[in-house]
């Protein structure tokens, strides 16, 4: 099986039964800080779904409607991910002041509430390291999302973890709606960097800089007279575009020869590589 639709797949388990066990304890306690996590949990499952498919799509070969390939779709679900996520930080504020400012605030089963904040952490901490693994093998940026969103949940869920063990000692029960805006700005912050992360490429970006350095780096020690050098990166897919010179003498199989050398060295050291080459007389 594909490693990046199996560790996408294990993404959506995971976060189905965290938003159960959230759900739950937060209905029976009454605390918005557990229930704020039981929405962003539903957030992560729905960014896992997207990323599910995606993945799935982007590893499609090229056809006649999608002569580049499909990698994009990866960045579009990013966008898409950090979108639910904004969404959900702004519920998470809006309950959470009504909470404040409403009804006087009565907690129960605020130990149990601590323990499956615990063991949201426990397990979104080895789920988010596979996915970390498997996208930066795999260079893909709707894995690196998803595992993203559950670092984020990790964070938030021991800060509530945090804050319940709090009011079971101090018995202030207003830090319950205090804690659940607080995990609400830190999804809102990791939101916002995720998004420019996964818009950017969109615009067709070039790669980055030392990047370029280590590809101009290649090209000198293979002696390559160059000029014009383009890169773009599109999802887990890359693609550079060159001028290259040639002395006038050289026949046409020749060139061709020499330029399948060029391409071949790069693409046996950067994957899902597409190298387009332009020759000129030198």
């Amino acid at each position: 099986m594909n490693a990046k639709v199996s560790i996408a797949r294990l993404s959506i388990i995971s976060n189905s039964l965290l938003i159960l066990m959230k759900l739950a304890v937060g209905l029976i306690s009454g605390s918005v800080s557990i229930l704020s996590e039981a929405i962003h949990s539903l957030m992560d499952l729905i960014a896992a779904i997207i990323s599910f498919f995606s993945v799935r799509v982007s590893d499609n070969p090229p056809d006649l409607r999608h002569p580049y390939g499909h990698g994009k779709i990866e960045n579009i679900s990013g966008v898409i991910e950090s979108l639910l996520i904004f969404l959900a930080a702004v519920w998470i504020i809006i309950e959470a002041v009504r909470k404040l400012f409403g009804e006087k605030i009565e907690l129960e089963s605020i130990a149990l509430g601590s323990i499956v904040m615990l063991i949201s952490a426990i397990v979104n901490t080895f789920v988010s390291r596979r996915l970390y693994k498997v996208a930066r093998a795999t260079n893909s940026v709707a894995l690196e999302a998803d595992a993203l969103h559950l670092k984020t949940d990790i964070y938030t869920s021991l800060g509530v973890a945090i804050g319940l063990g709090l009011i079971m000692v101090t018995g202030i029960n207003w830090l319950d709606p205090v804690i659940a805006i607080l995990v609400a700005l830190f999804i809102i912050n990791e939101a916002y960097h995720l998004l420019t992360k996964a818009f950017t490429p969109l615009l067709d970006t070039a790669w980055g800089n030392n990047e370029i350095a280590g590809l101009e780096k290649r090209l000198k020690e293979l002696g390559v007279s160059y000029h014009d050098l383009r890169t773009r990166v599109a999802g887990n897919y890359r693609f550079v575009d060159i001028h290259i010179q040639i002395p006038e003498d050289v026949t046409v199989g020749s060139a061709h020869k020499y330029c399948d050398r060029i391409e071949n060295e790069l693409t046996s050291v950067y994957e899902n590589l597409t190298v387009t080459i332009h020759v000129e007389p030198g």
